[in-house]
């Protein structure tokens, strides 16, 4: 196996064996520092917003952490719910704010926790997660990926449902 010999100085020092000699001999170094530059300006607009673009208030851990589906007239006209997904396929289900049962009028008027063995409303909850609990839901289930596909199309999605429904 004959082995070559080493490139001669003269030939490293023109360039044409180093390559980032190459590229500054052909104007290539000021796009790519052209590019670096563009990357660093996008870079710092991303990790230090303008305060005057940031909105009033945050979004919700709701808003950032799920994404918004929603079931209208599910087996009754105005029956509408809300699937909330995770990324971890995690579903939340609920009634919709345009639920008939959350309406001003004619909504829930009394909720009876008795099971008929026990008096639910008499349990104690504890733990220091529970203080802030406001929010409501009817189920949360991890559907199998096969089974969301096949049914996610049929969801409209949160601008949908406001479209029409009306909702702010």
């Amino acid at each position: 196996m004959a082995m070559e010999p080493p490139a001669s100085p003269t030939a490293i020092d023109h360039g044409e064996l180093n390559p980032t000699k190459r590229l500054k001999s052909d104007g290539a170094e000021d796009i790519i520092k052209g590019e670096h530059e563009e990357e660093e300006e996008e870079l710092e607009r991303l990790l230090f917003p303008d305060p005057n673009q940031l909105p009033v208030v945050p979004p919700s851990a709701v808003d950032s952490n799920f994404v918004h589906y929603f079931v209208v007239d599910f087996m009754k006209p105005g029956h509408d719910q809300y699937i909330y997904r995770h990324a971890n396929g995690l579903c939340v289900v609920g009634l919709a704010p345009t639920h008939v049962a959350l309406a001003e009028e004619g909504g829930i008027t009394a909720v009876d926790f008795n099971t008929g063995k026990t008096d639910k409303s008499e349990m104690k909850v504890i733990g220091k997660r529970k203080k802030a609990a406001r929010e409501g839901y009817v189920a949360i289930l991890m559907p199998r990926p096969e089974d969301w596909l096949k049914c996610k199309d049929s969801y409209l999605n949160l601008e949908e449902y406001k479209k029409l429904r009306g909702v702010p």
